[in-house]
């Protein structure tokens, strides 16, 4: 089969691999789509600690059951449809004897422990099936669509630890695609003004699409300055910081509301995980600070079922589809800022 095959960083391509054997107890899925996310980006240009190459990745997928195992007992047959997130979960922490599977402490990722769906076939392990995040596509929903569910999945568990409700003000930090995501649920929730702010006035541009209430350049007016302004002087009430700068944090401490609450959503790069953020004001004016991270399989089923009844607009969220064969050209232009999603159709 075709299958993009990283060797090292920035050593990438598609080439011939054997197809996977189907597990005993598992399936093996002829890939639809699978989406190019930032972290697929990050791998390339520089590994990944979890990852050991040469290495097939992606773990946005759809794809439909080709084979089941000569062991298989559940609940799918050949020709149906699934979204397919990367998540595995242990089963045995604490967290998930309680069912909270987004605080599993031992999880696992398909394209990590398991090779993933840059790729025509992709298996699925048991581990996956009994302890994954796999779901029937809706058949009303592309499975294009279906693939990108994943990361809609993780701005769904955001939002709900953030509680954004009707008539309060959200700035949404970051206009890439997370940001466009988190844009269009927040508006879903009933957000009554929604303010984006990026650096990038491509990226800018691109968010329009989502139709957010006010667009902020960072790099040509001051984002604190600017969003009090929006709320005569009061702030905002929710910040999401969907990117991975420092500032970001900083400046969402500074544009907060009292009792405000900030969605650390982004991950910052190792060396610059400690920004000076100025905890007084977090103290007086009562703001909560919430980090979250990965999902739970209920956030993945939300997510499909927002995706298929239209409430977050897949077709504006992915802007590319390329065949695998086009890999190369289609992770350059995300590399330069000129995608908003990208899938793959092999």
């Amino acid at each position: 089969m075709k299958a993009v095959l990283v060797k090292a960083p920035m050593d990438f391509a598609v080439t011939d691999v054997p197809v996977p054997e189907c597990p005993d107890k598992g399936l093996l899925l002829k890939v639809y789509a699978c989406g190019l996310c930032g972290s697929d980006l990050r791998t390339l240009r520089r590994g990944h600690h979890r990852v050991t190459l040469p290495w097939i990745i992606g773990h946005e997928v759809s794809g439909t059951v080709a084979q089941t195992g000569d062991s298989y007992t559940g609940p799918w047959e050949c020709g149906d449809m699934l979204s397919v997130a990367p998540l595995v979960f242990c089963g045995k922490c604490r967290f998930c004897r309680q069912k909270r599977y987004e605080l599993c402490e031992n999880y696992r990722e398909i394209a990590q422990v398991w090779p993933g769906g840059f790729a025509e076939y992709i298996a699925v392990p048991e581990e996956a099936i009994s302890l994954g995040t796999i779901q029937r596509v809706p058949e009303n929903l592309d499975p294009a669509i279906a693939a990108v569910a994943e990361p809609v999945s993780s701005c769904v568990h955001a939002q709900e630890k953030g509680g954004i409700a009707p008539g309060e003000t959200v700035v949404v930090m970051g206009a890439g695609p997370i940001g466009c995501v988190h844009i269009n649920l927040a508006r879903v929730r009933g957000a009554e003004t929604i303010i984006a702010v990026d650096i990038n006035e491509y990226r800018l541009k691109l968010c329009r699409d989502y139709q957010p209430d006010h667009i902020v350049n960072a790099a040509k007016t001051d984002p604190v300055e600017r969003i009090r302004q929006l709320t005569d002087g009061r702030g905002a009430d929710v910040i999401i910081t969907a990117n991975p700068a420092p500032s970001a944090q900083v400046q969402a401490v500074e544009m907060a509301a009292k009792a405000a609450r900030i969605l650390l959503f982004g991950g910052l790069p190792a060396d610059q995980c400690c920004p000076r953020i100025n905890t007084n004001l977090i103290h007086y004016n009562a703001l909560h600070l919430i980090g979250t991270a990965i999902f739970a399989p209920r956030h993945h089923i939300e997510a499909l079922n927002l995706l298929a009844e239209g409430k977050i607009n897949g077709e504006k969220f992915i802007t590319h589809r390329f065949p695998l064969s086009d890999f190369k050209n289609g992770v350059k232009l995300a590399m330069e800022g000129k995608v908003r999603k990208a899938v793959f159709l092999p």
